[in-house]
């Protein structure tokens, strides 16, 4: 065999040999390439809508934070204010109550008062009569001299 029919001879058969590959070999490989492409561009495509997702997540999370923040100064301001309100409240009624146990004390005061006083008018009223009794020397009737007891005692 010479040198030039063997290289004729293997270049039909690598032509056959690129045939054979190009015709059954090479589409299978194509598409499971382009298969495997499509595929990492789907996974890119979803990869950023994931980013665009979570972005849009920690949006959202933070304006609900804030929203929860503001929400609870909001229930704490309302919570000062009754808490305020029950204060003052509180107070007033303790000043209700000092004022009414004031107020009392001294009707007491002048119920107490009024009775010295008519107490005192009945023992003046008897020193009289037993004052008048020794001037005169004898009994005062108190049932004969009521009404001028009466005037009296009003008098004093």
């Amino acid at each position: 065999m010479n040198i030039g029919g063997t290289m004729v001879a293997q270049a039909i058969g690598f032509a056959i040999f690129i045939w054979f590959t190009w015709k059954f070999v090479w589409p299978p490989i194509d598409q499971a390439i382009e298969t495997r492409r499509k595929k990492i561009a789907e996974g890119l495509a979803e990869a950023e809508k994931g980013k665009a997702a979570l972005a849009e997540g920690e949006k959202q999370k933070a304006l609900m934070l804030k929203e929860a923040r503001d929400a609870a100064a909001e229930v704490r301001t309302l919570n000062e204010k009754q808490v305020a309100a029950t204060i003052e409240e509180a107070k007033a009624q303790a000043k209700a109550e000092a004022d009414r146990i004031i107020a009392a004390a001294h009707a007491q005061i002048e119920q107490e008062k009024q009775k010295a006083k008519e107490q005192l008018r009945e023992q003046v009223a008897a020193l009289a009569v037993a004052g008048a009794e020794k001037i005169l020397k004898r009994e005062v009737n108190r049932d004969v001299h009521a009404e001028m007891l009466s005037q009296l005692k009003g008098q004093l």
